[in-house]
């Protein structure tokens, strides 16, 4: 647990002291991208994040959409894991917290964002 409380506040530091966009950045690329020329499922994550860190919650959205939204899920599933059930979570709760529903999801977010046609090219990273 303190690693995780002294790896946030040093994450959001370097997501707002470096930026992913500009070359000799800090972050590692992308291993798959660079092997294959195609887009993995966390492709534009650490772009998003600097750019969510900045305020900007549209381009971080662009980049990563899955990413974004499964990272505002998070804090819920945790909750929920932890012992937390208010009513009004409960039906969301039941959907996301379905392991089939991420074995679903994300191998189709993955064929998706490297499809080359509108509306899938949304979906890749700016």
């Amino acid at each position: 647990m303190a690693g995780i409380a002294l790896a946030i506040p040093v994450g959001i530091w370097l997501l707002w002291t470096f930026d992913p966009n500009v070359e000799g950045n800090p972050f590692p690329p992308c291993m798959f991208l660079a092997f294959t020329g195609y887009y993995c499922i966390g492709c534009g994550l650490t772009r998003a994040l600097h750019a969510l860190v900045h305020g900007d919650l549209l381009r971080a959205f662009s980049m990563n959409p899955l990413g974004l939204t499964a990272l505002a899920l998070v804090p819920l599933m945790a909750l929920w894991s932890a012992g937390w059930d208010p009513r009004w979570l409960q039906p969301l709760m039941k959907v996301v917290m379905e392991p089939k529903l991420w074995l679903v999801v994300l191998p189709l977010y993955w064929i998706a964002r490297n499809l080359p046609w509108y509306p899938f090219t949304l979906l890749a990273p700016g």
